[in-house]
C-alpha cells in the first residue's frame, strides 16, 4: 500500500524554466535534479530538498492552481516568510489550522504554495 508521497507535480507555462529555477533554487534553496532524457524533451524542471520533490511540467493553456497546492513543512517559518518577502513574494498568514503556523505564497507563475510548521499542540 502507500508508503510515501514520491513527488508533487505542478504545472507551468512554456518558457518559464529560468524563472522557476531562480525561485526554487535561489529562494527556496532546493536543488535542481535532472529529468530523464525522454522527459526532459518536454520541458519543465524538477527540484528536491531532502525527501521533498517538486516537478514542474509544461502545460499548454496553463492556468495556475489557485486552490490546489502542495503543503511544504518548514523549519523557522518566520525566516522562511521573510526570505520570500525579500525576494518580492507575497506572504499571506493563516492561523486557522490548530497546532501550526502557516502561510500561503505563490511561485513565479502563480501556483499556490502552503508553508507550515507544527507548533506542538494540536499538530497533525
Amino acid at each position: 500500500m502507500l508508503a510515501a508521497v514520491d513527488h508533487v507535480q505542478l504545472a507551468a507555462p512554456s518558457g518559464a524554466e529560468d524563472a522557476l529555477r531562480a525561485y526554487y533554487t535561489d529562494v527556496l534553496g532546493m536543488t535542481e535534479i535532472p529529468k530523464p532524457p525522454v522527459l526532459a524533451a518536454r520541458g519543465g524542471c524538477w527540484f528536491q530538498a531532502g525527501a521533498v520533490q517538486l516537478h514542474l511540467g509544461i502545460e499548454t493553456d496553463f492556468r495556475p492552481a489557485k486552490k490546489a497546492h502542495p503543503g511544504l513543512r518548514v523549519t523557522r517559518i518566520e525566516a522562511c516568510a521573510a526570505r520570500l518577502q525579500e525576494h518580492g513574494a507575497k506572504v499571506i498568514w493563516d492561523d486557522s489550522l490548530p497546532g501550526h503556523r502557516r502561510f500561503y505564497s505563490e511561485d513565479p507563475v502563480g501556483n499556490r504554495l502552503e508553508f507550515l510548521e507544527p507548533t506542538g499542540t494540536g499538530a497533525l
